[in-house]
């Protein structure tokens, strides 16, 4: 597929920034009073929930959201439409904006030309995977701005993603690009030469639909993702690409399933040097905790330092998992702070959690999070500033310099050589003595920091990031024995069911300022059961089996491909687009095919539920044929076949809810590192009983031994004796890894 201009290389350039001075929005009162249009200071944004539209509600262009109205308007007035995508915290859609969407010539060229469409991809998954799609066919990449020139009926003729106001480096401006489409466009001959260039893109559109149906794939799946894995694998610093380089999480994850099945060293080797190296490097906020986007180095030193909420849930259950299979306690830590971070930046006072917060601050890239030796002394007196600058390798000279600017700033991004055992040990001291000493000194620095000007905050509320957030909290919860975690987690479940979810169980996309907004996605369904279930096998409440279920019926009914099997993007009856994506690529977000199968398969063992378990394992064969074409791109998916392939495990503890023995035996489960397993607590009262009877009929007949907390496992289908021995549960699991090894 090529374009009908010009192919556009993503070159990187680098542009001066301009401070990002926003004026207060008006209240709602005083928008519900402005004009359809906006009136003269604001164009139809200012009436949108997401920060991003919001961003540009004053450009001088006259932007539309993405609807019908937009459309109407390009068809009566004969326009092409210039579709714009990004998010509220990506750096290059800020540049963007400042270089050409507050500037009168561009904004002119715009409102003469085109009809102007400004899209939130967190909002429109859906239109940002159909529409990226395009862009990566017809210039061989893709990200975020992402800018889409199309006809009035939505079919694209033209893509690229950031463009300068003026072309530089070999590169078009913006400016260049909007006169020449305009040029071709009034050309009858010329115009008619797009619209067949547009139509062959829609049609290709349709054959780019993942899908290729096959027989569940099997064992050799795993041991082909995994041997791709170890070939890109960086010995050295970790990670699976050199520059730039992404956590991907769901990649080690996996390694850690792929460790437990085989008992492969180098499996959980990459996984515990991949998450050493990103905990000492400048992608993590050593001041204040939390990940950052990416590194744009192979070092894991100089980020994109916007932080996604995502990123945190994902990165806080990789942690989780590797002290469950070592024991480490450097995991647990780091799971610990990751979650710190999101509890005080990112969770609003309502119980959700926010989206992200951006790179930038005061219209300058990592402001906040840079320091130059002179700061450090001034935060912490000579003597402890010296330390500091030792232990995170602060210099006169600094690490980090905006390629624009001079090559020296004498800005810093605080990182760690060592570990700090390795630190430790170096100083003569304990570990514990050592991590004292650098968290009192930490603290100082934040407290110093804190006044600083900080990033914008994306403070949407988004169902699918938050089901990944409620994942991540539940897990900390019953992995460290922690009732913080617990009450977080309950919260946030709350919050899901009562404000994101309708009345008819139908799933809002977002909810901001209490207002939910948008209609849900396969993501939203398929991220809030994960961390339903999660938050099930923490609390063991039938509540939230009944809303797993529910959601599960949701996914089904909703999105379900009836003729290829797995599950669409976007849900029945919706709005129609050039073509219904369906996704299985995990990327930096899994998919919510692969997180619906992995659901569906568990939520069907859980219930004893057959239909469910069937709908995932259909979904399996679905895609068997992508996933064979390059497993290593869909590691989350391959949960789910780890999952199906077995051995798993069943566990019903009957017990009294909240006894000291029935919670010994929950948390002796919880323990060992056996994620194919499932359970369900039976409470030994006859009427709580009921409730859980309901929703898993199987239950029935399970009763306590001699008044105890007794478990029944199952394994593999087999059905071990029940023991009242919270020991010997745990013992079996180990005993069973050590089998698989």
């Amino acid at each position: 597929m090529k374009t009908a201009l010009l192919l556009i290389p993503l070159l990187v350039s680098q542009t001066p920034h301009r401070p990002d001075v926003r004026k207060p929005l008006p209240s709602p009162d005083e928008i519900a009073k402005l004009p359809h249009d906006g009136g003269k200071e604001f164009n139809r944004l200012i009436f949108e929930q997401s920060p991003y539209l919001l961003q540009h509600a004053r450009n001088p262009v006259d932007w539309y959201p993405w609807g019908e109205e937009a459309f109407r308007a390009a068809k009566a007035q004969n326009k092409p439409i210039l579709l714009s995508i990004g998010y509220s915290t990506c750096h290059w859609c800020h540049v963007m904006e400042h270089e050409s969407f507050e500037d009168d010539d561009v904004a002119r060229l715009l409102n003469e030309g085109f009809i102007a469409i400004k899209v939130d991809r967190e909002e429109r998954p859906d239109l940002d995977h159909i529409y990226m799609s395009v862009t990566q066919a017809m210039t061989g990449s893709g990200g975020w701005p992402m800018t889409v020139i199309m006809t009035p009926d939505k079919k694209p003729f033209f893509a690229g993603t950031y463009f300068p106001k003026v072309g530089r480096y070999g590169r078009p401006g913006l400016v260049e690009i909007l006169q020449r489409v305009r040029e071709l466009w009034d050309s009858p001959r010329d115009r008619a030469n797009l619209v067949e260039h547009a139509d062959q893109v829609a049609e290709a559109l349709q054959k780019m639909v993942p899908g290729s149906p096959g027989e569940a794939p099997g064992a050799a799946v795993l041991e082909r993702a995994y041997r791709g894995l170890s070939s890109r694998f960086d010995s050295r610093r970790g990670g699976f690409s050199q520059a730039p380089k992404f956590p991907v999480p769901h990649n080690l994850r996996f390694l850690l399933r792929y460790y437990r099945r085989t008992g492969e060293a180098q499996a959980l080797a990459m996984v515990e040097t991949t998450l050493r190296e990103m905990r000492k490097g400048g992608i993590f906020d050593q001041v204040g905790f939390g990940f950052h986007r990416y590194s744009t180095d192979a070092e894991w030193l100089v980020p994109h330092f916007e932080k996604m909420l995502y990123d945190q849930a994902l990165l806080a259950m990789a942690y989780l998992d590797a002290y469950q299979v070592t024991g480490d306690p450097l995991y647990s830590r780091v799971a610990r702070e990751i979650l710190a971070y999101v509890e005080r930046d990112m969770t609003s006072p309502e119980g959700g959690f926010y989206s992200a917060e951006d790179a930038d601050s005061d219209g300058e890239e990592g402001l906040f999070y840079l320091w130059t030796r002179k700061q450090l002394d001034e935060a912490l007196g000579e003597d402890e500033g010296a330390w500091a600058a030792k232990i995170w390798n602060v210099t006169d000279k600094g690490n980090f310099h905006d390629p624009s600017g001079p090559p020296t700033t004498g800005k810093n991004i605080l990182h760690l050589s060592q570990t700090p055992a390795e630190l430790a040990a170096g100083e003569g001291i304990s570990t514990a003595e050592f991590e004292e000493h650098l968290e009192r000194v930490r603290q100082r620095l934040f407290d110093v920091r804190e006044p600083r000007i900080h990033p914008l905050k994306d403070d949407k509320i988004l169902t699918d990031w938050n089901g990944l957030m409620i994942a991540a909290f539940a897990q900390a919860a019953r992995v460290l024995d922690d009732d913080g975690y617990r009450r977080v987690t309950r919260r946030a479940v709350d919050h899901l069911t009562s404000v994101l979810m309708r009345e008819d169980g139908g799933l809002y996309k977002l909810v901001r300022l209490g207002q939910p907004a948008g209609e849900g996605m396969l993501e939203d369904y398929a991220f809030a059961l994960w961390g339903v279930l999660e938050a099930f096998e923490t609390f063991q409440d039938p509540a939230d089996l009944r809303t797993a279920r529910s959601l599960a019926d949701g996914i089904r009914t909703r999105f379900h491909d009836e003729q290829g099997g797995g599950f669409f993007l976007s849900p029945a009856g919706g709005e129609e687009l050039l073509v219904r994506p369906k996704e299985i690529y995990d990327g930096a977000l899994p998919s919510g095919n692969s997180v619906a199968a992995w659901c569906l398969l568990r939520l069907g063992r859980l219930t004893g539920e057959s239909a469910y378990e069937e709908l995932g394992r259909e979904t399996l064969a679905a895609f068997s044929g992508d996933l064979a074409e390059r497993p290593g791109q869909h590691t989350q998916f391959l949960f789910a076949v780890d999952f199906a392939l077995g051995p798993t495990f069943e566990l019903v503890v009957v017990g009294k809810r909240g006894a000291e023995d029935t919670l010994a035996m929950l948390q002796a489960i919880h323990q060992p590192f056996a994620p194919n397993k499932v359970v369900i607590l039976k409470p030994a009262s006859e009427e709580e009983a009921g409730a859980i009877e309901a929703l898993a009929p199987y239950v029935k007949p399970h009763q306590a031994l001699d008044g105890k907390a007794t478990a029944y496992l199952c394994q593999n289908y087999a059905c071990q004796e029940p023991t009242t021995d919270a020991d010997a549960i745990r013992t079996a699991l180990a005993r069973r890894e050590t089998q698989d090894k």
